[in-house]
C-alpha cells in the first residue's frame, strides 16, 4: 500500500488505527490480525533492538534498517516509521525522508523535541524553537513524494497546551498530513486541541497507563481524532506473556503442563509462511 491509500482512508473520514511494531514478525502478527497500517514504534525499536528505553539512543540508520525489513516482509502493509526528531537539521530531515521512503515506508513522524529526545511520556522533555522545528516540517513536505507527514509536538509537557495548540497551529500551514499534539492529560484537554484544530486529521496516542486517557476509535472520532496510535500494546503484552512463561520454565524446568500459553510449531510455521517456502523448494527441486 502508498501514503496516498492512507491519506485517502483519512480524508473520507475513517478512523485509523495503527498497533505498534517493532520488527517484520510483529508486524506480521498485526497484518494477519486485520490491521491495514502498523506504526514502526522508536519506543519499541530502542527496547528490542537494543534493549535501551526510548531516551534519543537509536540512530537513523538502524530505525531505517528495521523499516526496511518490516516493509520487505510485509509489502501489503502500510507501514509508518517514527522518525523521532528527524536526525538533525533540515538536510538531515530530507535523507531521513529519502531512507524511510527506500524502505517502503508508507509514512513518517516528526518532532520537535530536543535531541537526544526521549519518550513522549516520559519526565523532562525539551522542544526546540519553533522555527527549526518549521523548517524541518517544510523540508519533509518538499520530498514525502507520496510519503504521509505527521508533524508531532511535545510542547504540552515542555511548555504548556496553549504553545503546543500553537505549533501545531503553525505545523499546518506547512501543508503536513496530520497534527499530533503528544501526551494531553484530559479529555478537556483533547476537546481544546480539537476545537483549535478543525478540519485536520489529528493523531491520537493511547499508551496503556501512560498520561493520556485511553478512550476507544469511537469515543476518539467523537472529540476529533482520526489517526489513532496504539503503539506500546504488543510489546507490552508480549513482554508479560514471555516473562510470566521464563517464570514458569525457570520454576519447573519446562513448559509441558501449560503449552496453552504457547503457539504450537505448526502455528507458528504458518505465520511466517513455511509452507510456501517448502512449495517453492519443491519448485526449484533437481
Amino acid at each position: 500500500m502508498s501514503g496516498a491509500s492512507l491519506q485517502q482512508r483519512l480524508v473520507a473520514g475513517e478512523s485509523v488505527l495503527m498497533p505498534g511494531a517493532w520488527d517484520a514478525l510483529s508486524a506480521r502478527l498485526a497484518a494477519q490480525a486485520g490491521f491495514h497500517t502498523v506504526f514502526l514504534s522508536g519506543y519499541c525499536v530502542s527496547g528490542t533492538l537494543l534493549g535501551l528505553p526510548d531516551f534519543g539512543y537509536l540512530t537513523q540508520t538502524e530505525m531505517a534498517e528495521v523499516a526496511r525489513r518490516v516493509c520487505t516482509a510485509n509489502p501489503g502493509l502500510d507501514v509508518v516509521v517514527d522518525a523521532d526528531t528527524g536526525y538533525g537539521n533540515p538536510l538531515n530531515t530530507i535523507r531521513t525522508v529519502e531512507l524511510w521512503r527506500q524502505a517502503g515506508a508508507s509514512g513518517i513522524f516528526i518532532e520537535d523535541q530536543v535531541w537526544p529526545k526521549r519518550c513522549g511520556h516520559m519526565a523532562g522533555k525539551q522542544v526546540v524553537e519553533r522555527g527549526e522545528w518549521l523548517a524541518k516540517l517544510r523540508a519533509a513536505v518538499d520530498h514525502a513524494d507520496g510519503l504521509h507527514v505527521t508533524a508531532r509536538t511535545d510542547a504540552r509537557a515542555a511548555v504548556g497546551l496553549d504553545e503546543a495548540i500553537e505549533r501545531a497551529k503553525m505545523a499546518r500551514d506547512t501543508g503536513v498530513h496530520a497534527l499530533f499534539v503528544e501526551a494531553p492529560e484530559t479529555v478537556a484537554e483533547m476537546e481544546a486541541i480539537a476545537a483549535a484544530l478543525p478540519g485536520v486529521t489529528l493523531v491520537a496516542n493511547m499508551v496503556e497507563t501512560g498520561k493520556t486517557p485511553l478512550l476507544t476509535p469511537a469515543e476518539l472520532a467523537d472529540l476529533g481524532f482520526h489517526l489513532i496510535v496504539s503503539p506500546l500494546s504488543g510489546l507490552f503484552s508480549m513482554v508479560q506473556a514471555m516473562r510470566d512463561s521464563l517464570a514458569i520454565l525457570q520454576s519447573e524446568g519446562t513448559l509441558r503442563g501449560h503449552l496453552d500459553r504457547l503457539v504450537d510449531f505448526d502455528g507458528f510455521a504458518s505465520i511466517v509462511g513455511l509452507p510456501d517456502h517448502y512449495a517453492t523448494e519443491q519448485h526449484y527441486r533437481q
